[in-house]
């Protein structure tokens, strides 16, 4: 089976093929650093992350772009509200993205430019669009003139005829049409500005990406991707100024997560209802938020509550406990090595049809725990070490190519964890012969020294609380 993307342009899953053989050129919209990030914009960050780690399994090189946005309204009028250079104020929050990205095991992007160190890229497509006649100056200011692109609505589908000035376009009686937008704005007190053909000023935001993209990837590339809110206007201006500067076509595959809704709205910073990742990281381990985000198809809005995260702890748990060590029996039965190896092989290839059509990760998800089940019924007949550790290996690869990690530091040694390991099959003895007492003191003892156990189907897990 072919790997199948769907592609926003298109409005249809087309199979996966890339400009250059064996090489995929990605480029994603990275957040707008005036503020801490919220989920919403680690839940795109790892909608990619694993893409990219997808495609690097299926043998392409991967070259990952994430930009910053350090120069925008948004970061100029936060640091206008507090008194502070605006871009120290985004070099904070951004090296403080940063260190999120790692805490939330997301493979570090290829390059990751910011606007104001692409100043020069940035105004030489800038003037490129002026001398074709896509732009025009008034002044001090930089327009792209919509009406000479044919094409533009055709990612997001809307009408140039039925746009008008408002909400999402600005409003300048200077510009010809209303739908027109900047590619440089003239500069004003207090905000940075370089030197241009059209005196000091600063770049719009759109022409920011086009330019970053051009000058790291490329005139074409294979992935453009970012969440579906970038839809309009940001990618569909992305592609107006690009194709207009190069007469090519930009991207040939445009990918959008849905938006993380909190209490049924989408989570943003204008409506006050965002929980930050820090203040996620404080109470849940990285791996909790990826869960969320694989449970759910990465195109689709994602509700984010707290029964959402509990089921995703008991899901990672549930994970985790099938790396418990075997209890190998004299003579187990003879079929149950058997059925686990063919588990294994039937797990590989339905997490590999589900990666391949468009990624879906609930779906590989739903394979991983199938082999889950059959591990732990194989540990509790008493299968061979051999035969458990081969199941196991594979389920921490697959769980890998998600970036999950299931083999986490739990601050406890070898020797402790084959004693709680000890004390579960006692406690499990204890409670076959109904000794609830004794059964409930060794859970409240394992407790006390910080080691909590949950009961469940498939047997007893445990981590350290």
């Amino acid at each position: 089976m072919s790997l199948m993307i769907y592609n926003t342009l298109t409005r249809t899953k087309e199979p996966f093929e890339t400009i250059e053989p064996g090489v995929v050129r990605m480029y994603v919209c990275g957040p707008t650093v005036y503020d801490k990030a919220h989920v919403g914009h680690a839940m795109s960050s790892i909608v990619f992350d694993v893409i990219r780690r997808w495609l690097e399994h299926r043998e392409y090189r991967v070259i990952h772009v994430m930009n910053y946005t350090d120069v925008e309204d948004k970061v100029i009028l936060r640091a206008q509200e507090l008194g502070v250079d605006s871009l120290d104020l985004a070099e904070g929050y951004l090296h403080e993205y940063d260190q999120h990205l790692r805490d939330l095991n997301v493979l570090p992007a290829t390059v990751t430019p910011r606007a104001s160190t692409e100043i020069d890229a940035i105004l030489r497509m800038v003037e490129g669009l002026v001398d074709r006649g896509f732009a025009y100056e008034v002044g001090g200011d930089v327009y792209f003139r919509v009406a000479r692109d044919e094409d533009y609505g055709k990612l997001s589908g809307r009408r140039v005829e039925e746009m008008k000035a408002g909400a999402r376009l600005m409003v300048d009686e200077r510009k010809e049409a209303p739908a027109d937008f900047a590619l440089w704005k003239a500069a004003k007190e207090g905000e940075p500005a370089w030197d241009s053909p059209w005196g000091l000023g600063r770049p719009g935001w759109h022409i920011e990406c086009s330019a970053m993209n051009m000058r790291h990837l490329g005139e074409q590339i294979d992935i453009h991707g970012g969440g579906s809110d970038l839809i309009f206007p940001h990618h569909e201006n992305e592609i107006a100024q690009s194709e207009s500067f190069t007469g090519k076509r930009f991207a040939r595959y445009w990918v959008h997560n849905g938006m993380l809704q909190l209490q049924g709205e989408k989570m943003s910073k204008s409506l006050g209802n965002v929980v930050t990742v820090e203040e996620f990281l404080e109470n849940h381990h990285g791996n909790i938020l990826r869960m969320v985000i694989l449970n759910a198809g990465y195109r689709k809005p994602l509700k984010f509550n707290q029964d959402v995260i509990d089921q995703a702890e008991r899901a990672w748990e549930r994970l985790r406990g099938a790396l418990r060590p075997a209890s190998p029996k004299p003579e187990p039965p003879k079929d149950v090595a058997v059925d686990l190896a063919e588990q294994v092989e039937k797990t590989r290839v339905g997490f590999e049809a589900a990666m391949d059509d468009d990624f879906n990760t609930s779906e590989a998800l739903s394979h991983l725990f199938d082999l889950v089940r059959n591990i732990n019924q194989a540990r509790d007949a008493g299968v061979e070490t051999e035969a458990l550790e081969k199941a196991q290996d594979t389920l921490l690869k697959l769980s890998g190519i998600l970036g999950l990690e299931l083999e986490i530091e739990s601050g406890i040694d070898r020797e402790a964890e084959v004693f709680i390991e000890l004390l579960i099959e006692v406690r499990k003895e204890l409670r076959q012969a109904q000794q609830w007492a004794l059964s409930d003191l060794i859970r409240d003892r394992l407790t006390t020294l910080g080691v909590l156990l949950e009961d469940g189907k498939e047997g007893t897990t445990w981590r350290v609380g």
